[in-house]
């Protein structure tokens, strides 16, 4: 099993401020973390620094064994990024957007394929433009597109917010279903811890715990009754 993610007292600050800092962290091939935190812990600008999105302040990162200030491009190609921003071409449908960016990924992907794509997570097939989608909607799409790119290492920032309690366990089962190594993001740590071997909480930009996901929901619970 090869090392996905290393990094060693990785920080990231803005100004004089410390958005994380000295994570120290390993990601084995195939694993899903949960990172959890309050709001302005630092769960997001750590994501966009291993998505190599943001560059650290200190210390160092390597993912696929290389490093992102120097081989980004290499990096970028087999990671799938999810948050609330799709980059999807507003005026083209689902269906539309996944044949364009088939092109992008170098993929010979057929119209059919495409169509399986976007039925897989729940959408119908329409011309309807994604201007047009709900924020439920989007989020169904943009796991559509990662289905299609197939990445090796999957960050996923609020994967379940905009969607309803039946589109949760639909995308839940999605992520479950694939294969590549996972990083989440969620304020609904019960339900995406069930996802997950393995949790980090973060605050103030700290590694404040970590542990078994399914010690998740009582990490945070405490964490919430101590910040309270």
């Amino acid at each position: 099993m090869s090392t996905i993610i290393s990094t060693k007292n990785l920080s990231r600050r803005f100004g004089n401020h410390w958005a994380y800092a000295r994570i120290d962290l390993e990601l084995q091939e195939g694993e899903r973390l949960l990172l959890i935190g309050a709001n302005g812990s630092g769960k997001t600008t750590l994501l966009r620094s291993l998505a190599t999105l943001l560059p650290q302040s200190l210390g160092t990162m390597e993912i696929f064994g290389r490093d992102p200030n120097k081989e980004k491009d290499f990096i970028r190609s087999k990671i799938g990024w999810l948050s609330h921003r799709t980059g999807f071409y507003e005026d083209l449908s689902a269906v539309e957007n996944l044949m364009i960016f088939a092109s992008l990924f170098g993929k010979k992907t057929t119209k059919r394929e495409a169509e399986k794509l976007v039925e897989e997570v729940g959408l119908e097939l329409s011309s309807k433009p994604v201007k047009a989608y709900s924020a439920g909607m989007r989020k169904r799409a943009s796991v559509a597109l990662l289905r299609l790119k197939e990445p090796e290492l999957i960050l996923l920032d609020e994967p379940f917010s905009a969607l309803d309690p039946q589109g949760v366990d639909d995308i839940a089962l999605l992520f479950e279903s694939m294969s590549a190594t996972q990083i989440i993001v969620s304020h609904q740590v019960e339900r995406a811890s069930v996802l997950c071997s393995r949790c980090i909480l973060l605050e103030e930009g700290l590694i404040r715990w970590q542990g078994n996901a399914n010690k998740a929901w009582d990490a945070w619970r405490k964490s919430q009754q101590v910040s309270g």
